[in-house]
């Protein structure tokens, strides 16, 4: 059986979504009525065949355990998105998507398997093709951004940031020169840039092999340079900000993850930080940029 996921092609004669997915095919799901597109987030038939031939195959297609879903592919990824579009609570899911509990542990078995993470590397790939660039990226950029947290996030998980006031935790991203996301951490707030862009630049080099120069701003310098080209293999430029310059000013590569992050915090749920696991943040993040990579492949 092959490793990519595979559709069925749509019944056009219907109006509700009628979608070919392994759930619908090998699983539990046939039984189910089919929902129609109802709100802006709900993948369009174009995004739908951008997406399905990259998602990840269950273990239980290929006899490897677990049991056979019971609900569309189609239905859930539109269902995740709504609740990172909308930043709603799980519960307060609309009664047209299966129940919030089913969702939920959709979100958090695609978290806890790496699922998402390949979904949107797959994505990535085809995105960077589509701009004729090759498929793994060779350079990339860093950046981090503070957020403030709700009352969910425990007090461990949590930390100030004083030069931004910030009580709540630090995403930190490393993104390839199309500003497509490689590799997210999310720490406490308190954390310096330097010591949050150690694990992220480990998750980079074990994500991306090819990449051997990175761009990052002023709070990135000292130690941290020598300590990513002796252990990483990793050249770390930093990109300065000169000091005759007076108010905004674009400066070169660093823009390109400031742009990510604005796309990031366009999906209402991460704004803030609501989750309470640094892990359930950071899946938020690749399921941000797997939206916007979604609608880029549609064009």
């Amino acid at each position: 059986m092959s490793l990519l996921y595979a559709t069925a092609a749509e019944d056009s004669s219907r109006r509700a979504v009628v979608c070919g997915c392994v759930a619908h095919r090998h699983g539990n799901a046939s039984g189910r009525p089919m929902r129609a597109r109802a709100y802006p987030t709900d993948m369009t038939d174009a995004q739908w065949e951008a997406v399905a031939p990259a998602i990840p195959l269950p273990a239980w297609v290929s006899g490897r355990g677990g049991q056979p879903e019971g609900y569309c592919h189609r239905v859930m990824l539109d269902a995740v998105f709504y609740v990172l579009d909308n930043g709603i609570k799980w519960r307060a899911m609309p009664v047209d998507f299966p129940e919030w509990t089913a969702v939920y542990r959709f979100f958090r078995r695609w978290r806890d398997l790496g699922m998402i993470k390949t979904l949107h590397d797959r994505l990535r790939r085809e995105c960077r093709e589509r701009e004729g660039r090759e498929r793994e990226p060779t350079a990339a950029v860093i950046d981090s951004q503070s957020l403030r947290a709700a009352e969910t996030v425990g007090a461990e998980q949590r930390g100030y940031d004083a030069g931004k006031r910030t009580n709540g935790t630090k995403r930190h991203i490393a993104v390839d020169v199309c500003g497509l996301l490689l590799a997210v951490v999310v720490t406490g707030a308190g954390v310096q840039d330097r010591d949050g862009a150690r694990p992220l630049l480990e998750q980079l080099r074990a994500a991306c092999l090819r990449v051997a120069l990175v761009w990052a701003d002023s709070a990135y310098g000292g130690v941290l340079v020598t300590w990513a080209l002796t252990q990483l293999r990793l050249t770390l430029e930093i990109v300065k900000r000169s000091d005759d310059m007076t108010g905004f000013v674009v400066l070169p590569r660093r823009w390109v993850v400031e742009r990510t992050l604005a796309w990031i915090t366009r999906r209402r749920r991460c704004v803030r930080d609501y989750e309470r696991r640094h892990e359930s943040h950071e899946a938020m993040a690749y399921w941000a940029m797997t939206l916007v990579m979604t609608r880029r492949l549609a064009r």
